[in-house]
């Protein structure tokens, strides 16, 4: 394999992972905090589930963001971050059953999109470009 692609496959891997780590982190922080009647005028599948499960799904979006982010960044127990990019996914796969049940298929486009980045950053970060550990 090539220097130059390699380097191409780290540029695309830190886009891809920045990009998935904004729009967890936003979801997330917007399911956490915001009340759930004004969270359900923009997300109405918010208001038909129980809080608890939109926390706990925002808690699990904030978490898997800063998974993406912080091991990789610090370079930490980096693996981490390819069991946060299969959680998310998974999370993202999970959803899509659950808007068609709702008949909200508009969803399902942008959920499988942002599941397959996912599911690169993982492929990515432990088969082609893995981030070492400091120690």
């Amino acid at each position: 394999e090539n220097k130059n692609s390699s380097k191409t496959m780290l540029i695309s891997l830190w886009v891809v992972q920045v990009l998935l780590i904004a729009m967890f982190l936003m979801s997330g922080f917007m399911k956490a905090t915001m009340p759930i009647e004004k969270l359900s005028a923009m997300m109405p599948w918010t208001g038909s589930v129980p809080s608890a499960m939109v926390r706990f799904i925002a808690i699990a979006e904030l978490l898997g963001g800063m998974g993406l982010l912080l091991p990789s960044l610090l370079r930490i127990k980096p693996q981490l971050t390819v069991w946060a990019a299969v959680g998310l996914a998974t999370i993202l796969l999970l959803s899509i059953p659950f808007h068609i049940s709702r008949g909200e298929t508009p969803m399902i486009g942008m959920n499988a999109l942002f599941m397959l980045l996912a599911l690169f950053v993982a492929w990515g970060r432990w088969k082609k470009a893995p981030i070492t550990s400091k120690s």
